[in-house]
């Protein structure tokens, strides 16, 4: 049977949806995570603003309550990064991606320790167990050995506690042992399931970049599932979820404003984007240091930066903007503005 080809408008639409951004849902901060996948969360403030696009009626309160009551959790599940999860999938994701973590932490950093020695490490970290401490008190702990504390945090899983995290919060960061991770088998799963959920129809290679895992790792819980088969314009083959939206090409996309290294933007390989970012726009997103700028999205695709300074939030397009559109950026980017004043 030959594949139904997808335009780039219909992969938009459907990962806008995926993604809350079509429409906003009234959900609580843990259902989003669970809806659009692990959230960046570098920097604290884009953690906020991303969710209030996604969110209907969201507040900053309501997130920093999940921080604080660790109905969602701010640790490093993937890429070495620190991101936000519920709680739940905090150890699904830890489950599932841990003992890779912790192969590439010693790979990249030419750090060797023998499986005796980091043992040791994991056992002197996991005494600190939920008494919150700044990670320099846990590099003593292990001797003084930045790279062992890593390992061992990877391994065990460490995460930070409130009120690092909230909104206007720049002191120090407390950790604590998180709880125990999942079944490895279990975490992929969720894992992979997640993923298609909240990106697809993508493809495994996607997947694979998005997760930093080798296809070799996710082929046997792909293969589990029953999934429907689309290619792109290109010919490529992406897999998707059954009854997962695909709204029609023509869906209205409403204004959005997006702070910096949204999931939006790291979902797929880097080659695969345009779903998302025009190609003239690429460089302007995914710079040469890797921070990403405030951007705003116009009929579903990145069109612009903006700022927010002095009560208002100055945007700079990238392309011409029809008197339609300056309109409901307008009228979205006041009420940014109220929420970025509180």
């Amino acid at each position: 049977m030959t594949e139904r080809v997808l335009t780039v408008r219909e992969l938009n639409r459907a990962l806008l949806a995926r993604q809350l951004l079509l429409e906003r849902k009234r959900l609580s901060p843990a259902a989003a995570l669970e809806r659009i996948g692990p959230l960046h969360a570098q920097g604290v403030e884009s953690t906020y603003v991303n969710l209030w696009s996604r969110i209907e009626g969201f507040r900053r309160e309501q997130l920093t309550r999940a921080l604080e009551r660790g109905t969602v959790v701010r640790s490093r599940p993937m890429r070495s990064t620190l991101h936000l999860t519920s709680a739940r999938d905090y150890r699904l994701f830890h489950g599932a991606i841990r003992a890779g973590r912790a192969e590439w932490w010693q790979r990249t950093t030419k750090h060797r320790y023998d499986e005796k020695t980091t043992a040791r490490a994991e056992r002197i970290l996991a005494k600190a167990g939920r008494t919150p401490r700044p990670f320099g008190e846990l590099v003593e702990a292990v001797g003084g050995d930045r790279f062992l504390a890593n390992l061992a945090g990877i391994r065990i899983g460490v995460m930070t506690v409130a009120p690092a995290g909230t909104w206007g919060y720049h002191g120090v960061e407390n950790y604590v042992v998180g709880q125990p991770p999942a079944d490895r088998a279990d975490g992929m799963r969720r894992l992979v399931r997640s993923y298609f959920a909240a990106f697809g129809p993508a493809a495994v290679d996607d997947l694979c970049f998005w997760a930093s895992l080798r296809k070799g790792e996710v082929k046997p819980f792909v293969d589990e599932l029953e999934l429907r088969r689309f290619r792109d314009e290109r010919g490529r083959l992406l897999l998707d979820l059954p009854r997962a939206p695909l709204p029609p090409a023509e869906t209205p996309a409403p204004p959005r404003f997006l702070l910096r290294w949204d999931n939006l933007y790291l979902g797929h390989a880097s080659g695969e984007r345009d779903r998302i970012v025009p190609c003239p726009y690429r460089r302007n997103v995914y710079t040469v240091n890797t921070v990403m700028p405030a951007t705003f999205l116009v009929d579903g695709f990145v069109a612009g930066t903006w700022r927010y300074e002095r009560g208002h939030v100055r945007m700079e397009p990238w392309r011409r903007l029809t008197k339609t559109e300056r309109s409901e950026l307008r009228g979205e980017s006041e009420r940014l503005a109220d929420f970025m004043s509180g």
